[in-house]
């Protein structure tokens, strides 16, 4: 036991090298698929058979097998069968992959092995090769045939193209290599002038299909060299037939051939076609072509007698030739614009070149006259012009004039432009509509008075006026309402339209309208500007969108405001409009402000403008500017009161007298008496100081200079009072002044 087990981890790990091996082909277990390749979503049986003495590692304990298809695991049946092996069987209802891998597993040591595995393919049976044709090449007479292999059945297949003379059995003409759908059958397996069988086979492990049988004769779809034009010439002159002139190529002029010509002018949308021609006249002639023309021809050919199977030549190189020319003919379609001017008509005349059917050849010129020109003599030109319109001036009493063009062949017959006035009725219900990305349908009711033809202008609203000469066309349908207008029609550009109806003897008044041919939404939208504010409202403007940048018709302007406390607001203003208020705004607010210009086709934003309202509005600030203003008036008005009221200043501000400034401060004594100042000296070395001043209204009657009884009764002092007469009736001032200050 102790060597049995010791062996253990080597026999593990040999058993799992042999598991491991690819698909486990060692007979460990064997995979059946019955059958291997089936319609998509059918039925698949499998079964897995494990032997169990192959399988190192597995002799002892219960052996458990699993199934897994590709990744996923699927369930199966387990039993036991002869000889002591383990057998389980797997049913898939409906194996809906077109490939895939199913794995046999045994679970070792806790884990799955895989010890088995079969290939499942699903599909199709073939589908049948479409579009069978073949081309015999006169190099080496091999046929080459060509196919469509059909529908993909997602299961290998093979091609094998087959053919089969008039008493000849079937044989493998080629097989396609590489995956291509073509091969060449070699000349030795095929019956020229001879009718033959050819059709292609395709098989893969769920059946067989083949392709319609062609049955042509190989010389039939020979693939010939194309013929070499020759000459090309016009005749007889002034006519509108041409002759043609070729070569057969080398190797095809024993054969009896039919031909095709092609041909077309540089302005055509598509080839003319002519067919019938036989290849061995050498020479053809062909009618209708247009005066002074240029045009270009080609040439094809095949066998005569192949039927419709039978394969065409390559078109010959285009050789071209110009048609000559012709005088025009034809009217010129004219409009004018005329002016009076100091006795005569300053004409502004426009009209449109003619046709290349008209034109007959390239125009050289244009000619207006005052009169038809008669044979044998020029009439008087007023203007001979390249261009497609003239300026010019003729006498008021001319009421026409003759426009003619004019080639290297001669001249057309005149046209009669009569200057009618525009004093007509006008139209009614004028409209414009997008035709297209360039055009633009223009709408009318029918007139009431017979109308002879319509005259349709239009000028870009951005560009200068007058610019566009070729802007307006003529429908000559008296009848019409409608009229297609496709000359200088670009999108997201506004157009002017005007409608002038042409009576028998006059010219309608014009109607007008506007157009767009495609909208889409504004370059950029106006710059807005704060034009008053207030505490609760903010009066925004703009200016107009210029008519470069609006790309279609502004149907609105939308207004968005918001601040840090309130969310997005907005409001829609009238396209006319250039301002508006915001109103219901909270004071001292700080508020974000944009602007939106809309069209049909979309809309663009405008840069934000910050504003903050105010914190009073106009009114209030007035009324607290005018309480201010009456406060300081007032306080100005007391205080001019109060200097010009002496009463009022002496109450408020009594008036104090500066001793310093006194009569008595400035008397000085004519002679002293003789009075002993010592005392005084040696109380005091110092100045007396002046305390008290009193001033006194002399008495009538009494003598000034004589103190009065009660004064006399002082307590005797060391200075004696002084007394100064100024005159008679004048106030007598008088102060004792003593070392311990003053007394009154």
């Amino acid at each position: 036991m102790a060597r049995r087990g010791a062996g253990t981890p080597f026999l593990r790990q040999l058993s799992l090298l042999l598991l491991l091996h690819l698909g486990g082909t060692l007979g460990c277990a064997s995979v059946t698929v019955s059958p291997p390749v089936v319609p998509l979503g059918s039925a698949v049986t499998a079964s897995c058979t494990v032997q169990r003495e192959l399988c190192q590692g597995l002799e002892q304990g219960r052996v458990r097998i699993s199934w897994m298809l590709d990744s996923k695991p699927v369930a199966g049946s387990q039993r036991q069968g002869p000889g002591g092996t383990e057998v389980s069987n797997l049913t898939l209802p409906r194996f809906n992959h077109t490939q895939a891998r199913l794995f046999c597993c045994v679970e070792w040591n806790g884990t799955k092995q895989r010890v088995g595995m079969a290939e499942i393919r699903a599909g199709y049976p073939p589908a049948k090769p479409l579009n069978l044709s073949c081309v015999l090449n006169l190099d080496d007479y091999g046929l080459t045939c060509q196919w469509q292999p059909g529908t993909n059945s997602h299961l290998p297949t093979s091609f094998v193209l087959k053919c089969t003379g008039s008493r000849a059995q079937a044989v493998t003409g080629c097989t396609p290599r590489g995956g291509h759908s073509r091969c060449t059958v070699p000349r030795r397996l095929l019956q020229l002038y001879r009718q033959m069988e050819i059709w292609v086979s395709a098989t893969n492990a769920l059946g067989t299909a083949e392709s319609e049988h062609l049955r042509i004769d190989p010389m039939d779809v020979a693939k010939l060299d194309p013929p070499t034009l020759q000459s090309i010439q016009s005749i007889p002159f002034q006519t509108d037939c041409i002759a043609l002139a070729w070569d057969l190529a080398w190797g095809t002029k024993h054969m009896e051939l039919q031909c095709e010509l092609r041909y077309r002018a540089p302005e055509d949308p598509a080839w003319a076609l002519v067919s019938g021609i036989v290849g061995q006249a050498g020479a053809a002639q062909r009618c209708g072509f247009l005066f002074g023309t240029q045009y270009s021809f080609q040439m094809r050919c095949r066998r005569r007698s192949a039927s419709a199977l039978g394969s065409w030549s390559e078109w010959s190189p285009s050789r071209n030739y110009t048609t000559h020319e012709k005088a025009p003919t034809g009217k010129l379609d004219a409009w004018w614009g005329a002016q009076p001017a100091g006795g005569r008509l300053e004409v502004q005349l426009r009209w449109k070149a003619p046709r290349q059917r008209e034109a007959n050849g390239r125009v050289l010129g244009y000619r207006v006259t005052l009169s038809p020109r008669r044979r044998g003599r020029d009439a008087p030109t007023i203007c001979n012009t390249t261009r497609t319109q003239c300026n010019f001036s003729v006498p008021a009493a001319a009421g026409r004039v003759y426009l003619s063009a004019y080639n290297a062949a001669g001249e057309s017959a005149p046209t009669e432009v009569i200057l009618l006035e525009r004093t007509g009725q006008p139209l009614a219900g004028l409209r414009a509509v997008p035709g297209g990305e360039r055009s633009l349908w223009v709408h009318w009711e029918a007139p009431l008075a017979p109308v002879t033809a319509f005259v349709l202008e239009w000028q870009r609203v951005a560009a200068e006026p007058g610019r566009c000469s070729a802007c307006w066309q003529m429908e000559r349908d008296g009848a019409a309402t409608a009229a297609l207008i496709e000359d200088g029609i670009e999108p997201f550009q506004r157009y002017n339209i005007s409608l002038y109806p042409l009576y028998a003897g006059a010219v309608g008044v014009p109607v007008h309208t506007t157009a767009y041919s495609q909208q889409k939404a504004p370059s950029h939208a106006p710059k807005l500007h704060l034009k008053r504010i207030s505490k609760s409202e903010a009066e925004l403007c703009w200016e107009p969108l210029p008519v470069e940048v609006q790309n279609g018709f502004i149907t609105s302007y939308t207004i968005f405001w918001a601040s840090s406390t309130t969310s997005m607001a907005s409001a829609t203003v009238n396209p006319s409009l250039s301002s508006f208020a915001i109103r219901g705004l909270k004071p001292s607010t700080l508020y974000k402000v944009h602007i939106m210009a809309s069209t049909a086709a979309g809309s663009t934003n405008g840069t934000s403008l910050t504003l903050v309202t105010t914190v009073l509005d106009d009114t209030e600030l007035q009324f607290l500017f005018l309480s201010l203003g009456l406060v300081f008036v007032g306080l100005m008005v007391l205080l001019i009161c109060f200097q010009k009221n002496e009463r009022m200043k002496e109450q408020l501000w009594p008036s104090v007298p500066d001793p310093a400034n006194s009569s008595l401060g400035k008397w000085v004594p004519a002679a002293l008496p003789q009075e002993p100042l010592q005392g005084l000296a040696a109380r005091e070395p110092g100045p007396a100081a002046i305390s008290t001043v009193t001033v006194l209204e002399g008495e009538a009657g009494k003598q000034p200079g004589k103190e009065r009884p009660a004064l006399a009764a002082a307590p005797p002092a060391l200075p004696r009072p002084y007394v100064r007469q100024e005159g008679p009736g004048e106030p007598v001032q008088y102060a004792r002044v003593g070392g311990a200050g003053y007394r009154g």
